[in-house]
């Protein structure tokens, strides 16, 4: 296949799914559904960048703790703040290891953040700060890569 892939058959649960599988439930570890939106978003930021595609097509808006991609939210809002289930199977078989290298990446940084402190640091972040407010409270995938490209460049 060549070209860039510009479509992908992943949906936000299907992030979703992957992120809550990484949970050590005997350290403690948990994620709400708070976390869990903050997860998924900076997995999308960073696969516009370092794979040039976005994971899935939900939309992503800016909500008042942050980015918010509705479909996950309303799956998930019974658990309120508290912890989500561990998914009882994954089909890995729709994660190429591109992406899972790409997940496990962004778990490992951002999954060590408690949800309100990844809410506190979307709130500096252009793509939610420039979205928050207006009548379409979209991010777009460009607002997205042009932030999550600086990301990689300082790092």
């Amino acid at each position: 296949m060549a070209g860039k892939q510009t479509v992908t058959n992943l949906t936000c649960l299907d992030i979703a799914d992957y992120f809550l599988s990484l949970v050590d439930e005997e350290t403690g570890d948990s994620i709400s559904n708070l976390k869990l939106q903050k997860l998924v978003y900076y997995a999308q930021g960073f696969s516009l960048v370092i794979h040039d595609r976005p994971l899935f097509e939900d939309t992503i808006e800016a909500w008042a703790l942050g980015p918010v991609i509705p479909e996950l939210y309303r799956k998930y809002k019974e658990y309120t703040a508290n912890p989500i289930p561990i998914p009882a199977k994954l089909d890995m078989s729709k994660f190429d290891e591109n992406t899972t290298n790409l997940l496990n990446e962004v778990y490992a940084v951002f999954g060590q953040y408690s949800a309100w402190k990844l809410s506190q640091m979307t709130h500096r972040e252009p793509p939610w700060v420039n979205a928050v407010g207006k009548p379409d409270n979209t991010i777009t995938h460009e607002s997205l890569k042009a932030y999550f490209e600086t990301q990689l460049e300082d790092s």
